[in-house]
């Protein structure tokens, strides 16, 4: 598979503070990555180096594409919806914002595969917690990009909103997007991800398919493998 984004010794300070202390990533077409950690083990910053938002101190990014951030969807932790529209008014102007211009069946057909073509007349911000963050990655992916990033996806759903996100983001796979997420809950990361990194501290401490790191650290489960990293 095509690498699309490689990060080598890649290094982040905040005044004395070693955030992000010298990690590898690669993320290749079609895959779907997980970063899981504890607050504060640098997840978000490496998501943020990766999208350009923040620069690294050190180490070097690689990207398939001299306009890969055109070819990146973002979805943070929170999406700002233009208050007192419409679902369906957001998602026209979302898709403005990258030169798209979607007919009302297009637009129908979108919000019918996230369950969301009964609310498209509701204000995107009276939607639920689960229904906002499917809006989210609706906008997130409108010019198909090949690569989307997701902060957290699932944080705060109940179990049939997170099940939701994860048969979104298995979609997303089967049509050769890479995913990179992060996430806390580990049987999440055991469902859909092809690889999970372990960060402590700034520190990769494992980096392989979840079925292989169990092998490998003789654990029964990915939380058990998480604890004993990070303890």
């Amino acid at each position: 598979m095509k690498k699309l984004i490689s990060a080598n010794q890649l290094t982040k300070n905040y005044k004395a503070r070693c955030v992000v202390d010298h990690i590898n990533i690669d993320i290749k077409e079609g895959e779907i990555v997980a970063i899981v950690g504890t607050n504060g083990a640098g997840k978000t910053t490496t998501i943020s180096m990766l999208l350009g938002i923040i620069p690294q101190d050190s180490g070097t990014i690689e990207y398939w594409t001299s306009d890969y951030k055109k070819e990146i969807g973002t979805q943070l932790q929170s999406t700002p919806f233009f208050e007192g529209y419409s679902v369906e008014d957001n998602v026209k102007l979302f898709a403005a914002f990258y030169g798209i211009s979607l007919t009302k069946n297009e637009i129908d057909e979108k919000l019918t595969a996230f369950d969301l073509l009964q609310v498209k007349k509701t204000p995107a911000i009276k939607l639920s917690l689960g229904q906002q963050k499917r809006l989210a990655i609706i906008v997130t992916t409108l010019h198909h990009p090949k690569l989307v990033i997701l902060d957290e996806p699932s944080a705060g759903l109940d179990p049939r909103g997170q099940r939701d996100i994860q048969q979104i983001i298995k979609r997303l796979k089967d049509s050769r997007v890479a995913v990179l997420f992060s996430s806390h809950d580990m049987l999440e990361v055991m469902n859909v991800a092809d690889r999970v990194l372990i960060m402590h501290h700034g520190k990769i401490m494992a980096n392989g398919s979840p079925d292989g790191l169990m092998e490998h650290y003789q654990t029964q489960n990915l939380e058990e493998l998480f604890f004993e990293l990070t303890m």
